[in-house]
């Protein structure tokens, strides 16, 4: 039977990063997946700045660039309050790549590492020894079955995976999916920044992708997808898409299958990465950035786990509890605004700091995940002497607390 240190289940960003930087690192790894490269799937296609500082320190930002990507580094948050306009903080901003392009050269780059991969592989079952996980068991699609021994294995394989399910990866911080989420290629628009129009009734944005190409995502009340489909995607953003066209070819993608939980992220003989351990809604566009920090925050605790640098229960823990302390105060952002509520500060935030471009970056910081939400609000309430009207919110250690300006 063949034998690797990890096989990593799953080669979209959150898999083929994690067997990249284990492959640099010198382990021998090999990935898997049902999809051959480069294909497409559903998504935001944001990559933000946090996870664009990871592709340029692994050396791979250029590559994506001369691909085609633009990279976006200001943006327009056209609220019914007011119109905020600026640039995101720091020297990145945001790419929003066709998967097709990005996860192709992920794969890639993991290959030139040394990492082996298998594409149009199935995987149907993981091995055990013992109480712990040894490997796996799959097929290619045509072909026979083949098991494969490994240290650990890696479940990057989505919200549905097949790794967790099988490891028996318990959620925690369920909510329910409370959006339906529709997105198209445009052209036509000649965009030169991100654009996003909030609303009650549903999110509506705009972003540069490849080819000269527009991106555009449309997030609704999960009630509202059958109306949508009868009005049509284009007539849904009103006069914004007017002008513009759907890219020849290019079909309208939609789904309502949008979880928002988190998982236990390791156990004995396995891990998970990306969405397989921690899936929230698309309205905030955090799902790739989130799987390069996964796979790099991963990586290292396997490096450090599996070559004795400390044991492997201890960083796998680390890796958990730093995930988890990072994420928190996203997913909740992000399950509010996919909640589509009553909200509590944008009539009076909004149209005071429009006019200060510094809290304007501030802004734009947190929707990145860059900024904490929290340390954001109270940074505008110093800075144009704002009175916070009672609010609710969660320390870090999760307990509830008051607090009011």
């Amino acid at each position: 039977m063949l034998r690797y240190d990890v096989i990593v289940v799953g080669a979209r960003p959150a898999g083929a990063a994690v067997a990249l930087l284990l492959a640099r690192a010198g382990l021998r790894v090999l990935a898997v997946d049902r999809a051959r490269f480069p294909s497409d799937t559903l998504s935001t296609h944001q990559v933000q700045p946090p996870g664009v500082a990871l592709l340029r320190r692994w050396g791979l930002l250029e590559g994506l660039l001369a691909a085609g990507a633009p990279m976006v580094r200001t943006a327009k948050f056209a609220h019914p309050a007011a119109v905020l306009e600026g640039a995101y903080p720091g020297a990145d901003g945001v790419l929003s790549p066709r998967r097709t392009v990005l996860d192709a050269l992920l794969v890639g780059a993991a290959r030139d590492a040394g990492a082996e991969v298998w594409e149009g592989f199935g995987v149907s079952g993981l091995r055990w020894d013992g109480g712990r996980v040894a490997g796996i068991d799959g097929a290619f699609k045509r072909g026979g079955p083949r098991s494969v021994a490994a240290s650990l294995v890696v479940g990057a394989d989505g919200k549905h995976s097949t790794v967790a399910r099988l490891a028996g990866a318990r959620d925690y911080r369920v909510r329910p999916a409370m959006t339906a989420a529709f997105y198209g290629y445009v052209e036509g628009l000649g965009l030169t920044g991100g654009e996003v129009y909030p609303g009650r009734g549903g999110l509506r944005s705009m972003w540069p992708t490849n080819d000269g190409l527009a991106v555009a995502f449309l997030s609704v009340p999960r009630e509202r997808f059958a109306e949508v489909r009868e009005l049509g995607f284009l007539a849904s953003f009103g006069d914004r898409l007017a002008g513009a066209r759907l890219a020849a070819g290019e079909p309208v993608r939609a789904t309502v299958d949008l979880p928002n939980t988190f998982r236990v992220p390791y156990g004995p003989g396995w891990a998970l990465a990306g969405d397989a351990g921690l899936v929230m809604d698309p309205i905030t566009g955090q799902g790739i950035g989130n799987a390069l920090r996964d796979a790099d925050a991963l990586a290292a605790a396997l490096v450090a786990g599996l070559g004795g640098g400390a044991p492997l229960d201890r960083a796998l823990a680390g890796y958990q509890r730093s995930r988890d302390r990072q994420r928190r105060a996203m997913y909740r952002l992000t399950t509010g605004a996919a909640g589509f509520g009553p909200e509590r500060f944008g009539s009076w935030l909004y149209p005071a700091i429009a006019r200060d471009p510094a809290d304007v970056s501030r802004f734009l910081g947190v929707l990145a995940g860059l900024t904490p939400p929290l340390s954001a609000l109270w940074g505008f309430a110093k800075s144009r002497a704002l009175r916070i009207p009672t609010f609710r919110k969660y320390h870090p250690s999760g307990e509830k607390s008051e607090m009011s300006g």
